[in-house]
Protein backbone atom coordinates (compact mmCIF):
# COMPACT_ATOMS: atom_id res chain seq x y z
CA UNK A 1 0.00 0.00 0.00
CA UNK A 2 1.46 3.60 -1.01
CA UNK A 3 1.42 5.60 2.33
CA UNK A 4 -0.68 8.62 1.61
CA UNK A 5 0.10 12.30 3.15
CA UNK A 6 -2.09 14.10 4.87
CA UNK A 7 -2.91 18.23 3.99
CA UNK A 8 -2.90 21.02 4.93
CA UNK A 9 0.35 20.66 6.93
CA UNK A 10 -0.08 22.47 10.34
CA UNK A 11 3.22 24.95 11.42
CA UNK A 12 3.74 25.91 15.08
CA UNK A 13 6.62 26.89 17.29
CA UNK A 14 6.20 24.71 20.44
CA UNK A 15 5.00 25.58 23.60
CA UNK A 16 6.71 24.70 27.03
CA UNK A 17 4.85 23.49 30.15
CA UNK A 18 5.75 24.40 33.68
CA UNK A 19 4.69 20.71 34.67
CA UNK A 20 7.16 19.17 31.83
CA UNK A 21 9.44 20.84 32.42
CA UNK A 22 10.68 20.57 28.73
CA UNK A 23 14.18 22.56 28.25
CA UNK A 24 15.65 22.83 31.96
CA UNK A 25 18.15 19.43 31.47
CA UNK A 26 21.29 18.86 29.40
CA UNK A 27 22.05 15.78 27.74
CA UNK A 28 25.18 13.92 28.83
CA UNK A 29 28.30 14.72 26.97
CA UNK A 30 28.26 11.36 25.09
CA UNK A 31 24.63 12.25 23.67
CA UNK A 32 25.54 15.42 22.21
CA UNK A 33 26.68 14.62 18.41
CA UNK A 34 29.54 16.65 17.22
CA UNK A 35 29.52 20.37 15.73
CA UNK A 36 28.19 20.14 12.41
CA UNK A 37 27.72 23.01 9.97
CA UNK A 38 24.05 23.55 9.03
CA UNK A 39 22.51 23.72 5.98
CA UNK A 40 19.31 25.03 4.26
CA UNK A 41 16.43 23.00 4.66
CA UNK A 42 14.78 21.24 1.42
CA UNK A 43 11.99 23.08 -0.14
CA UNK A 44 9.99 21.38 1.83
CA UNK A 45 10.58 21.85 5.20
CA UNK A 46 11.76 25.92 4.72
CA UNK A 47 8.97 27.30 6.99
CA UNK A 48 10.66 26.90 10.22
CA UNK A 49 7.92 23.68 11.27
CA UNK A 50 7.27 22.85 14.63
CA UNK A 51 4.20 21.22 16.25
CA UNK A 52 1.30 22.15 16.95
CA UNK A 53 1.06 22.24 21.25
CA UNK A 54 -0.70 19.55 21.95
CA UNK A 55 -4.76 20.17 22.17
CA UNK A 56 -4.55 18.49 25.85
CA UNK A 57 -1.25 19.36 28.50
CA UNK A 58 0.27 16.90 30.29
CA UNK A 59 -0.85 16.51 34.15
CA UNK A 60 0.66 18.85 36.52
CA UNK A 61 2.82 16.45 38.82
CA UNK A 62 5.07 18.53 41.85
CA UNK A 63 8.27 16.49 40.81
CA UNK A 64 7.86 14.56 37.57
CA UNK A 65 10.92 16.33 35.63
CA UNK A 66 9.76 14.88 32.29
CA UNK A 67 13.47 15.84 30.57
CA UNK A 68 14.73 13.78 33.04
CA UNK A 69 12.72 10.57 31.73
CA UNK A 70 13.46 11.50 28.32
CA UNK A 71 17.33 11.83 29.29
CA UNK A 72 17.68 8.38 31.29
CA UNK A 73 15.67 6.92 28.12
CA UNK A 74 18.18 8.39 25.33
CA UNK A 75 21.31 7.53 28.02
CA UNK A 76 20.21 4.18 28.40
CA UNK A 77 20.27 3.71 24.45
CA UNK A 78 23.70 5.49 24.10
CA UNK A 79 25.05 4.14 26.78
CA UNK A 80 28.75 5.14 26.97
CA UNK A 81 30.07 5.29 23.78
CA UNK A 82 26.94 6.69 21.71
CA UNK A 83 25.66 5.34 18.81
CA UNK A 84 28.18 3.59 17.09
CA UNK A 85 26.25 2.38 14.53
CA UNK A 86 25.81 6.19 13.14
CA UNK A 87 29.51 7.08 13.45
CA UNK A 88 30.70 4.00 11.35
CA UNK A 89 28.51 4.63 8.62
CA UNK A 90 27.15 8.07 8.63
CA UNK A 91 29.24 11.57 8.43
CA UNK A 92 28.84 13.96 11.11
CA UNK A 93 27.33 16.53 8.02
CA UNK A 94 25.25 14.52 6.35
CA UNK A 95 21.10 15.45 6.12
CA UNK A 96 18.50 13.52 5.91
CA UNK A 97 14.91 13.91 5.76
CA UNK A 98 12.29 11.05 7.71
CA UNK A 99 8.79 10.56 7.82
CA UNK A 100 6.22 9.57 10.49
CA UNK A 101 3.82 6.80 9.17
CA UNK A 102 0.72 5.00 10.63
CA UNK A 103 1.19 1.10 9.92
CA UNK A 104 -2.22 0.75 11.79
CA UNK A 105 -5.44 2.85 12.58
CA UNK A 106 -5.60 4.45 15.54
CA UNK A 107 -5.29 7.44 17.73
CA UNK A 108 -2.32 9.28 17.98
CA UNK A 109 -0.29 10.68 21.08
CA UNK A 110 3.06 11.71 21.90
CA UNK A 111 3.46 14.40 18.93
CA UNK A 112 4.67 17.12 21.80
CA UNK A 113 6.39 14.42 23.51
CA UNK A 114 8.44 13.55 20.03
CA UNK A 115 9.20 17.31 19.73
CA UNK A 116 10.72 17.55 23.33
CA UNK A 117 13.26 14.47 22.23
CA UNK A 118 14.50 15.39 19.05
CA UNK A 119 15.04 19.12 21.06
CA UNK A 120 17.01 17.28 23.43
CA UNK A 121 18.88 15.73 20.87
CA UNK A 122 19.43 18.62 18.46
CA UNK A 123 17.83 21.57 18.42
CA UNK A 124 18.68 22.40 14.98
CA UNK A 125 16.45 19.62 13.56
CA UNK A 126 13.03 20.44 12.00
CA UNK A 127 9.77 18.74 12.18
CA UNK A 128 6.61 19.16 10.80
CA UNK A 129 3.54 17.25 11.45
CA UNK A 130 0.28 16.73 9.45
CA UNK A 131 -1.39 16.29 12.85
CA UNK A 132 -2.06 16.57 16.31
CA UNK A 133 -2.19 14.36 19.15
CA UNK A 134 -5.60 13.47 19.42
CA UNK A 135 -6.16 12.90 16.16
CA UNK A 136 -7.43 9.27 14.12
CA UNK A 137 -4.75 8.42 11.86
CA UNK A 138 -5.23 5.43 9.19
CA UNK A 139 -2.86 2.60 8.17
CA UNK A 140 -0.19 4.21 5.60
CA UNK A 141 -0.99 7.90 6.65
CA UNK A 142 2.08 9.48 6.89
CA UNK A 143 1.38 12.15 9.87
CA UNK A 144 4.94 14.23 10.15
CA UNK A 145 8.21 14.79 9.13
CA UNK A 146 11.58 15.54 10.44
CA UNK A 147 15.04 16.60 8.64
CA UNK A 148 18.73 17.62 9.73
CA UNK A 149 21.87 15.85 10.84
CA UNK A 150 20.75 11.63 9.63
CA UNK A 151 23.19 11.16 13.06
CA UNK A 152 20.72 12.86 15.07
CA UNK A 153 17.47 11.84 13.08
CA UNK A 154 18.69 7.69 13.72
CA UNK A 155 19.92 8.40 17.69
CA UNK A 156 16.16 10.06 18.32
CA UNK A 157 14.28 7.60 16.31
CA UNK A 158 13.66 4.48 18.53
CA UNK A 159 12.99 6.80 21.99
CA UNK A 160 10.30 8.49 20.03
CA UNK A 161 8.61 5.58 18.67
CA UNK A 162 8.73 4.20 21.76
CA UNK A 163 7.38 6.98 23.35
CA UNK A 164 5.04 7.50 20.50
CA UNK A 165 3.79 4.31 20.38
CA UNK A 166 2.93 3.48 23.67
CA UNK A 167 0.97 6.59 24.48
CA UNK A 168 -0.77 5.86 20.88
CA UNK A 169 -1.95 2.35 22.25
CA UNK A 170 -2.76 3.88 25.47
CA UNK A 171 -4.75 6.79 23.58
CA UNK A 172 -6.44 4.59 21.28
CA UNK A 173 -7.93 1.98 23.35
CA UNK A 174 -9.00 5.23 26.00
CA UNK A 175 -11.10 7.01 22.94
CA UNK A 176 -12.91 3.37 22.41
CA UNK A 177 -13.88 3.10 25.95
CA UNK A 178 -14.63 6.62 26.85
CA UNK A 179 -16.94 6.73 23.74
CA UNK A 180 -18.76 3.26 25.10
CA UNK A 181 -18.68 4.61 28.72
CA UNK A 182 -20.61 7.43 28.03
CA UNK A 183 -22.37 9.38 29.40
CA UNK A 184 -20.10 7.77 32.22
CA UNK A 185 -16.10 9.76 32.15
CA UNK A 186 -13.75 6.78 31.51
CA UNK A 187 -10.92 6.99 34.09
CA UNK A 188 -6.96 5.31 34.36
CA UNK A 189 -5.43 3.98 37.88
CA UNK A 190 -2.04 3.89 39.16
CA UNK A 191 -1.17 0.57 37.15
CA UNK A 192 1.57 2.38 35.13
CA UNK A 193 4.79 1.78 33.65
CA UNK A 194 7.67 2.68 36.45
CA UNK A 195 9.18 5.78 35.60
CA UNK A 196 6.35 6.69 32.61
CA UNK A 197 3.29 7.45 35.09
CA UNK A 198 3.20 11.06 33.62
CA UNK A 199 3.19 10.44 30.28
CA UNK A 200 0.85 7.30 30.39
CA UNK A 201 -1.66 9.54 31.98
CA UNK A 202 -1.14 11.90 29.45
CA UNK A 203 -2.08 9.46 27.15
CA UNK A 204 -4.99 8.91 28.77
CA UNK A 205 -5.88 12.39 28.77
CA UNK A 206 -5.43 12.49 25.06
CA UNK A 207 -7.58 9.76 24.12
CA UNK A 208 -10.30 11.05 25.71
CA UNK A 209 -10.08 9.66 29.00
CA UNK A 210 -9.73 11.47 32.67
CA UNK A 211 -7.26 11.17 35.32
CA UNK A 212 -7.38 9.36 38.50
CA UNK A 213 -4.93 10.86 41.21
CA UNK A 214 -1.70 10.61 39.66
CA UNK A 215 -0.29 9.38 43.14
CA UNK A 216 -0.51 8.67 46.85
CA UNK A 217 -0.24 12.54 47.70
CA UNK A 218 -3.15 14.12 45.52
CA UNK A 219 -6.24 12.16 46.97
CA UNK A 220 -7.20 9.97 49.79
CA UNK A 221 -7.98 6.56 48.54
CA UNK A 222 -9.26 4.24 51.24
CA UNK A 223 -9.60 0.75 50.23
CA UNK A 224 -9.57 -2.61 51.16
CA UNK A 225 -6.31 -2.92 53.03
CA UNK A 226 -7.01 0.28 54.95
CA UNK A 227 -10.56 -0.85 55.97
CA UNK A 228 -9.13 -3.77 57.77
CA UNK A 229 -6.34 -2.54 59.30
CA UNK A 230 -8.74 0.30 60.74
CA UNK A 231 -10.94 -1.96 61.75
CA UNK A 232 -14.21 -1.10 59.34
CA UNK A 233 -15.17 1.79 56.75
CA UNK A 234 -16.75 3.60 59.40
CA UNK A 235 -13.07 3.32 62.43
CA UNK A 236 -11.20 4.27 58.81
CA UNK A 237 -13.63 7.09 57.39
CA UNK A 238 -13.46 8.74 60.65
CA UNK A 239 -9.73 8.74 60.97
CA UNK A 240 -9.30 10.61 57.96
CA UNK A 241 -11.93 13.05 58.88
CA UNK A 242 -9.86 13.79 61.89
CA UNK A 243 -6.41 13.86 60.03
CA UNK A 244 -7.59 16.20 57.44
CA UNK A 245 -8.67 18.53 59.93
CA UNK A 246 -5.71 18.33 61.90
CA UNK A 247 -3.41 18.82 59.22
CA UNK A 248 -5.69 21.65 57.10
CA UNK A 249 -5.42 19.90 54.22
CA UNK A 250 -8.44 19.40 51.32
CA UNK A 251 -8.18 16.93 49.21
CA UNK A 252 -10.56 14.57 47.23
CA UNK A 253 -11.66 11.27 49.40
CA UNK A 254 -12.97 8.29 47.90
CA UNK A 255 -13.27 4.92 49.51
CA UNK A 256 -13.71 1.64 48.35
CA UNK A 257 -16.87 -0.32 48.63
CA UNK A 258 -17.13 -4.04 47.94
CA UNK A 259 -21.13 -4.69 49.18
CA UNK A 260 -24.09 -2.72 49.70
CA UNK A 261 -24.11 -3.41 52.95
CA UNK A 262 -20.32 -1.53 53.12
CA UNK A 263 -22.30 1.59 51.28
CA UNK A 264 -25.05 1.58 53.65
CA UNK A 265 -22.21 1.97 56.49
CA UNK A 266 -20.64 4.61 54.35
CA UNK A 267 -23.97 6.76 53.92
CA UNK A 268 -25.12 5.78 57.31
CA UNK A 269 -21.72 7.99 58.78
CA UNK A 270 -22.39 10.52 56.49
CA UNK A 271 -25.79 11.40 57.33
CA UNK A 272 -24.13 11.76 60.66
CA UNK A 273 -21.09 13.49 60.49
CA UNK A 274 -19.36 16.23 58.81
CA UNK A 275 -17.63 14.47 56.71
CA UNK A 276 -14.25 14.99 53.61
CA UNK A 277 -16.14 12.48 51.46
CA UNK A 278 -16.35 13.22 47.80
CA UNK A 279 -16.75 9.96 46.44
CA UNK A 280 -17.41 6.26 46.50
CA UNK A 281 -15.76 3.38 44.63
CA UNK A 282 -18.44 0.58 43.72
CA UNK A 283 -15.75 -2.44 43.35
CA UNK A 284 -16.99 -5.92 41.55
CA UNK A 285 -20.00 -5.01 41.83
CA UNK A 286 -20.67 -6.46 38.22
CA UNK A 287 -20.68 -9.92 37.58
CA UNK A 288 -19.93 -11.59 34.06
CA UNK A 289 -22.44 -14.27 33.36
CA UNK A 290 -21.55 -17.85 31.36
CA UNK A 291 -23.62 -16.77 28.83
CA UNK A 292 -21.07 -13.29 28.36
CA UNK A 293 -24.26 -11.09 29.45
CA UNK A 294 -23.12 -8.85 32.22
CA UNK A 295 -25.14 -8.77 35.45
CA UNK A 296 -25.05 -5.15 37.05
CA UNK A 297 -28.38 -5.22 39.46
CA UNK A 298 -25.93 -4.69 41.98
CA UNK A 299 -23.85 -1.87 40.62
CA UNK A 300 -27.11 -0.34 40.11
CA UNK A 301 -29.04 -0.85 43.52
CA UNK A 302 -25.68 0.48 44.98
CA UNK A 303 -26.05 3.96 42.45
CA UNK A 304 -29.57 4.36 43.81
CA UNK A 305 -28.71 3.99 47.73
CA UNK A 306 -26.15 6.95 46.89
CA UNK A 307 -28.81 8.66 44.68
CA UNK A 308 -26.49 11.63 43.56
CA UNK A 309 -25.22 12.52 47.20
CA UNK A 310 -21.12 11.43 46.30
CA UNK A 311 -19.58 10.98 43.15
CA UNK A 312 -19.53 7.19 42.24
CA UNK A 313 -16.63 5.16 40.48
CA UNK A 314 -17.18 1.49 39.24
CA UNK A 315 -14.17 -0.70 39.27
CA UNK A 316 -13.50 -4.61 37.96
CA UNK A 317 -14.50 -6.06 35.38
CA UNK A 318 -13.97 -3.42 33.01
CA UNK A 319 -13.23 -4.53 29.57
CA UNK A 320 -14.35 -2.53 26.25
CA UNK A 321 -17.20 -5.69 25.89
CA UNK A 322 -18.52 -4.44 29.39
CA UNK A 323 -17.86 -0.65 29.82
CA UNK A 324 -21.36 0.43 27.98
CA UNK A 325 -23.42 -1.81 30.24
CA UNK A 326 -21.58 -0.34 33.35
CA UNK A 327 -22.09 3.52 32.02
CA UNK A 328 -25.59 2.28 31.80
CA UNK A 329 -26.30 2.48 35.62
CA UNK A 330 -25.89 5.99 36.20
CA UNK A 331 -21.91 5.68 37.38
CA UNK A 332 -20.14 8.64 37.58
CA UNK A 333 -16.90 7.64 36.60
CA UNK A 334 -15.26 4.02 35.18
CA UNK A 335 -12.04 2.94 36.22
CA UNK A 336 -9.72 0.63 33.97
CA UNK A 337 -6.36 -0.59 34.83
CA UNK A 338 -5.71 -2.14 31.62
CA UNK A 339 -6.05 1.05 29.88
CA UNK A 340 -2.35 1.13 30.88
CA UNK A 341 -1.25 -2.07 32.21
CA UNK A 342 -2.06 -4.16 29.18
CA UNK A 343 -1.78 -1.40 26.55
CA UNK A 344 -1.09 -2.74 22.77
CA UNK A 345 1.42 -0.21 21.02
CA UNK A 346 0.31 1.21 18.01
CA UNK A 347 2.55 0.74 15.36
CA UNK A 348 4.37 3.48 13.74
CA UNK A 349 7.10 3.37 11.55
CA UNK A 350 9.73 6.62 10.71
CA UNK A 351 11.45 6.34 6.63
CA UNK A 352 14.30 8.04 6.09
CA UNK A 353 14.12 9.36 2.01
CA UNK A 354 16.37 7.38 0.36
CA UNK A 355 16.98 9.51 -2.87
CA UNK A 356 17.20 12.25 -0.68
CA UNK A 357 19.75 11.30 1.89
CA UNK A 358 21.45 9.79 -1.39
CA UNK A 359 22.03 12.76 -2.96
CA UNK A 360 22.70 14.64 0.21
CA UNK A 361 25.83 11.68 0.80
CA UNK A 362 27.08 12.04 -2.98
CA UNK A 363 27.53 16.07 -2.61
CA UNK A 364 29.02 15.55 0.53
CA UNK A 365 31.56 12.71 -1.12
CA UNK A 366 32.25 15.23 -3.95
CA UNK A 367 33.14 17.85 -1.55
Amino acid sequence: MTPTAAAPIRQHLPSSSSSARSGNLRLPARLRLPARPRAAPSASMSAEPRPAPSPVPPPAHPTYDLSAVIALALSEDAGHRGDVSCLATIPTDVKAEATFIAKEDGVIAGISLAEMIFNQVDPSLKVQWFETDGNYVHKGLQFGKVYGCAQSIIVAERVVLNFMQRMSGIATMTKAMADAARPACILETRKTAPGLRLVDKWAVLIGGGKNHRLGLFDMVMIKDNHISVAGGITNAMTSVDQFLVKENLAVPVEVETRTLEEVRDLLKYTDENKTSLTRIMLDNMVVPLPNGDLDVSMLKDAVQLINGRFETEASGNVTIDTVKKIGETGVTYISSGALTHSVKALDISLKIDTELALQVGRRTNRA
